[in-house]
């Protein structure tokens, strides 16, 4: 490492080590607190990339191919994309392909695992909630204690008490619920965001999957491939 890095580090670093000598253990505790959910978040970020999370128009278009009748071209299309909702609807033409395809036991299975992946999707986000959640009342707790340390520092003094000395300690104490509201407003509005993709990818699943069943009669009309049929049940005489 250069000695001009070395000369750097301490003065880029010092505001934050300013903050904890401070505000003390409670403020070292939100900045580690902090540091995870920023790691949990690019975590999550990335795994909505890789699983393509909003990304429907490979899917949609394998659905119509195979409401079309083209089954071929529908499972070449849905096998073109990685996204969480092309998988569902390439598992559902497999399924639907099968010698020994069962309309109903397709679709249970299916549905099942439409919510391994949504479960898959929401994974870390209850860390994260929590972080938001518990956050501003570390900072109150920190507040309150130094609130405390304040009037016990006022109450030792007498009567030459120092109202500069209290308005310091006063203003270290709200430090630590600033810098607990800090952490929680912005992990509180991405987990909100991250939950809000999940929910419409879960919308997306199911409209998928009902379309696929359905043969989206309602905005098609009558569809030129049934995805799977059972026979029904033959009556003794």
């Amino acid at each position: 490492m250069s000695p001009d890095i070395l000369t750097l580090t301490p003065t880029f670093l010092s505001p934050l080590t300013g903050l904890i000598d401070q505000g003390g253990p409670v403020v070292m505790l939100l900045v580690v607190l902090s540091i995870v959910a920023v790691a949990l978040i690019i975590a999550k970020v990335l795994q909505f990339v890789v699983s393509g999370v909003g990304r429907y128009a490979t899917a949609q278009k394998a659905l119509h191919l195979w409401l079309d009748g083209q089954a071929q071209e529908a499972h070449s299309m849905a096998s073109s994309s990685t996204s969480v909702v092309s998988d569902i609807m390439l598992k559902l033409i497999n399924g639907a392909g099968r010698a020994d395809a069962n309309r109903d036991l397709l679709k249970e299975d299916i549905e099942r695992i439409c919510i391994q992946r949504i479960n898959g999707l929401r994974a870390y986000l209850r860390p994260l909630d929590m972080i938001a959640q518990t956050a501003p009342l570390i900072g109150l707790l920190g507040t309150v204690l130094g609130m405390i340390e304040a009037f016990q520092a006022m109450q030792g003094a007498g009567a030459a008490v120092d109202p500069s000395v209290l308005a310091g300690g006063i203003w270290v104490a709200l430090m630590t619920t600033a810098v607990g509201l800090a952490v929680a407003i912005p992990v509180s509005a991405i987990v909100g965001w991250l939950d809000s993709r999940i929910e419409a990818e879960s919308s997306e699943m199911e409209a998928l999957v009902t379309a696929f069943f359905t043969g989206a009669v309602a905005e098609r009309g009558p569809a030129r491939n049934v995805p799977v049929e059972v026979a029904e049940p033959r009556h003794a005489i």
